[in-house]
């Protein structure tokens, strides 16, 4: 009875926010169980209904954040109107898009650099590279442009990657420096033609 009010009181969601907030601003290693159920008011133990434990929950956010960037990144492959873009193009924006807007997610995912919590995040970013790779493909393949097939996405990949890392220093949106990404991504595209 008590587990079941708890539920829902205290969803799933709700902690991994507080959790994403407090890991983004703290530190892995500076938050608890305790302080993530303390800044919602509840007690840490309600945590454990839905997590057995922080690494258990820093997975979850990971997970969670990569299943954000996978969708946008379908629905960017599908979208009909590109804004005068090619697909590839419009791909690419996107990407450069969620990091920049999405900074302290894309840092966790991409940009961490303890060995815990990157051994986390290696199998989705494997997953992550794999879709991007094929819709880059499939983009290539649509737009008839040419390209190396095995080394094109990760160049590709690296050098949004490269944007990204340089510009979520100064923590600046996409749509601050959106003609400056268009640049990037134009010249990256020039030579696929």
């Amino acid at each position: 009875m008590a587990r079941r009010a708890v539920e829902q009181e205290l969803s799933r969601e709700r902690i991994l926010e507080a959790a994403r907030n407090l890991f983004i601003t703290k530190g892995y290693r500076a938050i608890s169980m305790r302080s993530i159920g303390q800044h919602l008011g509840y007690s840490h133990g309600s945590l454990y209904y839905h997590f057995k434990e922080k690494a258990e929950l820093f997975y979850a956010i990971v997970v969670d954040d990569f299943a954000h960037l996978s969708h946008r990144l379908i629905q960017a492959v599908g979208m009909q109107d590109l804004e005068g873009l090619t697909k590839l193009e419009y791909l690419m924006m996107d990407f450069i898009s969620f990091g920049l807007n999405h900074p302290h997610q894309y840092e966790i995912m991409f940009m961490i650099r303890d060995e815990e919590l990157l051994s986390y995040c290696r199998n989705e970013q494997g997953h992550c590279f794999k879709l991007f790779t094929s819709l880059v493909l499939k983009c290539l393949n649509e737009e008839q442009m040419s390209g190396d097939p095995e080394s094109l996405p990760r160049t590709l990949f690296l050098s949004l990657h490269g944007f990204i890392s340089y510009y979520i220093s100064d923590r600046v949106t996409f749509e601050e420096i959106q003609p400056i990404a268009l640049s990037h991504v134009k010249v990256l595209c020039r030579g696929l033609d």
